[in-house]
């Protein structure tokens, strides 16, 4: 906890919290000894002078223990809630420079958990600390000292109390702390099932899978509930039994103090003083139990959140980066690449070789697992290539500043994402001082111009995912986004797929038109032959393997995975077949 607190807590907040801790244990160490000087040389002696004066004392004291808590709860709240800010940021800021592969370590609903729940925990035993974690041993030795100044011979009580206490405190922290533990995993479970219903509710209902579901969810909630259930009832026995101690001491106290001042062997005042001391010392163990119940959990969350923190990016920065010149002419190309995923036994791309340059179109084809996606993700670097290389702009982009290089490249996956905001607030994703103009130009050749004035311009609202608008208006929505960059190479990942063929090809048609988009290279990856039959580049992808690269011409007529392609989707006797 201390590694991850180091460098996102204030240090002078810490301190400040620290020594106001001191002065208000001080200050409260102080009132007993004031009250045994009241009974024993004021009430005793029938002094009032002497009684208002130590009162007047004894109110000074309190003020400044009134003081000094407030101002160390301020700094302590402040210290925890800034740590905990750090935390989330610094997290947020590490997942959003994750490589696909540190994405598949963490599931997203883990990283959800880390990011609130776990800094919760953090949070609260930073604010502990500063409150009982300095205030329990400060207390403790400074309570037990004035309690043996006051009668050395009432305090071998606390030899009796205090190993009773310890004792049983161990035993409830020692059932307690795994059920503690196991709270985060139970909640990144809960977490899990509970998103997954939540995404796929449509498809939940469509296949009947309602009570499924729900008992799905109720299983994991149930697990979570009897598991709390279990550690508060445990944790609950704590301060009965600490009670029970505490008024047995306090009896105890009573009892042998009374015999030693019917011998006049101790003052009245000393037994008062004696016995708030005893409650000090007691109230200390308490105090020290209840960090050590949050401190469990609290590591356990630390060491999760130090996972996500201490993950290193598969795809990291050269250490001196090249840029390609300006005014280099674009190009991409593919030599002779080899790639495999993490663990992996079989590459999932071998032999891939092709080159492309401005104002050209490159259309990959092939069945579903043939490797379009893995090849199109290598153009922005989100893996790294095992042979071969990957360059764009005459540059290796390993060479490549990663911010430069997504620069240089706009993509639209097989998903096509929306966030809240307006349909202007989408389109400057890839360019922020976009103009009105240009996001119009760019809707205009996506074909989105007709539904966006529908739907109330650019300031018309989008939800979530943007789940107030059809799956072929995010389609196209996705690709205005992209064609507003400016860009040496679009990559379009299946992003036609939910466009009837009359949408599909005005859109390629504007695409071919548009006098921006042909200084740059597009890339297309499609299931079509339609889509992809104008390319002037069409690569065949089989198993990973490229089988064929031509134009449509060249692979209907020697290329028989293509020529499959082609069965599959049109009549006989249409395309020359």
């Amino acid at each position: 906890m201390l590694k991850i607190a180091r460098g996102r807590i204030s240090l002078w907040a810490v301190l400040g919290a620290v020594f106001f801790m001191i002065i208000q244990v001080i200050a409260n160490l102080n009132l007993p000894s004031l009250t045994s000087d009241i009974v024993n040389n004021g009430v005793a002696k029938g002094d009032i002078s002497y009684i208002w004066k130590i009162g007047f004392e004894m109110i000074g004291f309190s003020l400044l223990s009134v003081a000094a808590a407030v101002l160390n709860v301020l700094l302590a709240a402040r210290s925890s809630q800034k740590l905990g800010q750090n935390l989330r940021s610094d997290i947020y800021s590490k997942v959003m420079n994750f490589a696909n592969d540190e994405f598949n370590k963490v599931e997203t609903s883990s990283l959800i958990t880390r990011t609130t729940n776990d800094v919760v925990q953090i949070q609260n035993v930073a604010m502990i600390a500063l409150r009982m974690m300095i205030m329990a041993p400060i207390m403790l030795i400074g309570a037990s000292f004035l309690a043996y100044n006051k009668s050395h011979q009432l305090s071998w009580i606390f030899v009796v109390s205090i190993p009773v206490l310890l004792i049983c405190i161990g035993l409830i922290m020692g059932l307690a702390i795994p059920r503690f533990r196991a709270m985060q995993t139970k909640t990144d479970r809960l977490n899990l099932v509970f998103r997954e219903g939540l995404t796929g509710v449509r498809v939940i209902r469509a296949f009947r899978q309602d009570q499924f579901e729900q008992d799905r969810f109720e299983t994991a909630n149930q697990d979570y509930t009897d598991n709390s259930i279990k550690v508060n009832t445990i944790v609950a026995f704590a301060y009965p039994v600490m009670t029970l101690i505490m008024s047995a001491t306090n009896v105890a106290i009573v009892w042998f103090g009374g015999q030693l001042i019917s011998s006049q062997a101790m003052q009245v005042g000393n037994m008062i003083a004696f016995m708030t001391y005893a409650m000090q010392v007691l109230m200390s163990f308490m105090m020290l139990a209840m960090v050590m119940a949050f401190l469990p959990r609290a590591a356990a969350s630390a060491t999760r959140i130090q996972e996500v923190l201490s993950l290193d990016s598969s795809i990291k920065d050269p250490e001196q980066p090249i840029t390609p010149a300006a005014g280099e002419a674009k190009q991409l190309a593919f030599n002779n690449v080899e790639f495999r995923y993490r663990h992996a036994e079989q590459p999932a791309l071998s032999g891939i070789d092709f080159s492309a340059k401005a104002g050209q179109t490159v259309a990959i084809i092939g069945g579903t697992g043939s490797g379009k996606t893995t090849l199109v993700n290598l153009i922005p670097r989100f893996f790294d290539v095992e042979k071969g290389s990957v360059n764009v702009n005459g540059v290796d982009v390993r060479q490549q500043d990663v911010k430069t290089l997504h620069g240089e490249v706009a993509m639209v996956p097989q998903k096509a994402t929306l966030f809240t905001g307006t349909i202007r607030d989408n389109m400057k994703f890839g360019k922020e001082d976009a103009t009105d103009d240009e996001i119009w130009q760019a809707l205009d050749i996506a074909q989105s111009t007709d539904f966006v004035k529908e739907e109330g311009g650019l300031d018309a609202h989008v939800e979530q995912g943007g789940a107030n608008f059809s799956g072929g208006q995010r389609q196209r929505l996705a690709i205005a986004r992209a064609l507003v960059k400016d860009a040496s190479t679009y990559v379009f990942d299946d992003s036609f797929s939910a466009l009837d063929f009359k949408t599909d090809a005005k859109l390629r048609g504007q695409l071919r038109q548009d006098k921006r988009i042909q200084q740059s290279i597009v890339v297309i990856v499609a299931q079509r032959i339609a889509t992809v039959a104008d390319a002037d580049l069409i690569l065949v992808l089989d198993n990973g393997k490229l089988v064929g690269k031509g134009t449509h011409e060249e692979l209907r007529q020697s290329n028989k995975v293509y020529q499959e392609i082609m069965r599959s989707q049109l009549r006989e006797g249409e395309a020359g077949l």
